[in-house]
Parts: structure tokens; C-alpha cells; sequence
């Protein structure tokens, strides 16, 4: 067990919840930023514009997400150069076998190829062969063998969470809206979860809504503290930087929960706000307002995980633009204050709680 424990050191092999919920997942939803989304964004651009040539720019972004995220996960894995290059291949055999989970069966199958590859990494004379040929044997096979009963299974649930939104848009409203929310602010990535769950339409719209309301409700009630550079770090930046004021004084996260609770049901009942493009979007908040944009874009060209789920292109009205402009940024700017202060009133925070380091 010794000998084990060393070899696993010097490889930098640790099973740990840290390495693969927060650095993995979180390396997972840059590489989609980096690939799916920025190509979605593009080709939209390039398609309500008339230019072709950004149309095919984005389709060649968005065609790589599965590799973009293989490699991205290598890379929070700290995997050596032969293993990082290999999980490309790996990336695009998961995501493509996983179908409209491919991102849940890239995570599970990028970290376990990404592993294999280390362990035998540098350990032959023949390093150039193994190293990628290990890589890429596990990781193929294991995208052959368990990327589609992963990509089911994510889809399934994703689709169980949006029907339960529908039937219930009040209190599902809430929920995804919180939960959603917290990981967006906790070290995990809700971009990711979103994506790995397909969250699109009433339920993408509640994660948009619990995204928006962390971001840009943190960045308001910390303007006094943190002036102009934390309005922005925050509210298209992330609300993550109040992780370590939330763990001296956890009450300071009082007002942007209780604002997600109450954006979420607006979102869902009054006015039926759907995030239908691409899933990521949902986890996204206001962060370079991609939240927004992926709105924008579901209702212009919905991504193929909405399309599964019924979704159409519609024309917006008025009303999707204010509920939109409401529930992304004015509503979280409004309510977030108002509660704070009356925290601020019963003693719970002080001055100097939400300042940034």
C-alpha cells in the first residue's frame, strides 16, 4: 500500500473531490467558453448579420467543444504534454458517443484516460507510443462502452428538471434558481452543470435568473466597499471573489439568495423567460453577459439540446425584452440592496464585510 501511495504521488494522481468536482469540472466549462459557446455566439452573429464567413468561424468553435474540454480537464489535472495532447482525441469520441450529455460522459471518461495516460507516462523507453497509445485505447474504449448510457442518463434528468419546471414553475422556479445560484458563487462551476445537465428552456431560464442575481447582486451591495473595479470583477466578472467573505461571515450571502428566490418564479410564472441557447449559458450569470446573450440566442437559433426539447426560433417581443432586461440585471440591482440593508440593519453584516482582497 506504501509503494502504491509513492507511486501515486509521483505521478500527482489524487482522488480527491477537490480535483475532479472543482478544478476538473472547472477547467471543463472554460474549454466549452473556449469552443461551444463563443462559437455559438460568433455563428449567431455571423447568421442575423449575412456574413458567412463568421458563421463558419463559429461552426468550426463549436464543432471542437468535445476536444476543448478533454484537453481542458488534462490540463486542471496536470497531466504531462503526451497525455494532455492525446485527450483530444479522447474529448471527441466522448462527447460525440455521449450525444446530448457528451459533456458528463467527457468529464467522467477525459479524468480516467487522463489518468491511465499519467500513470504510465515516462515510464518506458518507448514513452512516444505508450503515453498516447494508453490514452487514447482507455479513452476510446471507454467512450464506446459508457458515453451513452452517461449521455442518456444526464439527458434524462436534465429533461425530468425541465418538466418539472413546467409543472411547476413557482417552486421549481425557486429551487433551480438557488441552487443554481450558490454554484455559481461556490469554487464549482454551475456553467458546467448546466451543460452536463442540458438545462434549457422554463429551467434554463430560473438558472439564468439565480446566476444573474449572485453576480450582479454581489457586485451592488459591495459598491461601497469595492467601488467601480468590484462592480465589474463581480457583475460580468463572477461572484466567486466573495468566497472567502462568505466563509468569515457567511450571513453576507443572506440578500443574493433570498434575491434568486424571488427572480427564479418571476422568471418561470410571469414571464415564462427560456434560456434556449446552448445549456452552458445558463450557468453563465452576467459573466460577459453571456447569460443574456444565450437568451438572445435561443430565440433567434435554438441550441440542438432546446431543439430536442421542443424548442423553436421566435421573433421576441416586448415583453421577452423586458423580462429578460428585469430578470438579468434591474430586478438583482433593486432587490439585492433592499434586503442587504436590512441585514445591515439587524447587525448581521458591517462595513468592510464584502470588501475584495
Amino acid at each position: 500500500m506504501e509503494k502504491l501511495k509513492r507511486f501515486l504521488k509521483r505521478k500527482n494522481i489524487e482522488f480527491s473531490a477537490k480535483r475532479y468536482l472543482i478544478d476538473a469540472l472547472g477547467a471543463m466549462a472554460q474549454g466549452l467558453f473556449c469552443s461551444l459557446l463563443i462559437g455559438t455566439i460568433i455563428r449567431t452573429l455571423g447568421q442575423q448579420l449575412g456574413l458567412a464567413v463568421l458563421t463558419d468561424i463559429g461552426s468550426y468553435a463549436m464543432a471542437v467543444s468535445g476536444p476543448a474540454m478533454a484537453v481542458a480537464i488534462g490540463y486542471a489535472l496536470k497531466a504531462d504534454p503526451m497525455v494532455l495532447f492525446s485527450l483530444a482525441a479522447v474529448g471527441w469520441a466522448a462527447n460525440a458517443e455521449g450525444g446530448a450529455g457528451g459533456p458528463l460522459a467527457v468529464l467522467v471518461i477525459a479524468i480516467v484516460a487522463a489518468e491511465c495516460g499519467k500513470a504510465v507516462s515516462r515510464e518506458t523507453k518507448i514513452d512516444i507510443l505508450v503515453t498516447p497509445a494508453v490514452t487514447i485505447l482507455v479513452g476510446v474504449a471507454l467512450a464506446k462502452w459508457i458515453a451513452p448510457p452517461i449521455g442518456t442518463a444526464a439527458s434524462a434528468f436534465g429533461l425530468v428538471i425541465d418538466e418539472a419546471t413546467k409543472l411547476q414553475p413557482f417552486w421549481m422556479g425557486i429551487a433551480v434558481s438557488v441552487l443554481v445560484g450558490i454554484a455559481l458563487t461556490l469554487p464549482i462551476s454551475s456553467a458546467a452543470i448546466c451543460s452536463v445537465l442540458g438545462l434549457t428552456g422554463l429551467a434554463g431560464g430560473a438558472a439564468l435568473a439565480g446566476c444573474c442575481a449572485q453576480m450582479v447582486g454581489f457586485a451592488v451591495i459591495s459598491f461601497r466597499e469595492n467601488r467601480w473595479g468590484g462592480l465589474v470583477s463581480q457583475g460580468l466578472g463572477t461572484s466567486m471573489l466573495q468566497m472567502p467573505n462568505i466563509v468569515k461571515n457567511p450571513r453576507v450571502w443572506i440578500a443574493p439568495i433570498l434575491t434568486s428566490a424571488i427572480t427564479g418564479p418571476i422568471a418561470t410564472c410571469l414571464f415564462r423567460l427560456e434560456m434556449n441557447g446552448a445549456p452552458i449559458n445558463a450557468g453563465m450569470g452576467t459573466c460577459g453577459l453571456c447569460g443574456p446573450i444565450g437568451v438572445w440566442t435561443g430565440w433567434i437559433a435554438p441550441s440542438e439540446a432546446a431543439v430536442s426539447r421542443g424548442a423553436q426560433a421566435i421573433t421576441p417581443a416586448a415583453m421577452d425584452w423586458l423580462g429578460l432586461l428585469l430578470v438579468s440585471i434591474v430586478l438583482p440591482a433593486v432587490l439585492c440592496p433592499l434586503i442587504h440593508l436590512l441585514c445591515r440593519r439587524a447587525g448581521w453584516v458591517k462595513d468592510g464585510d464584502l470588501r475584495l482582497q
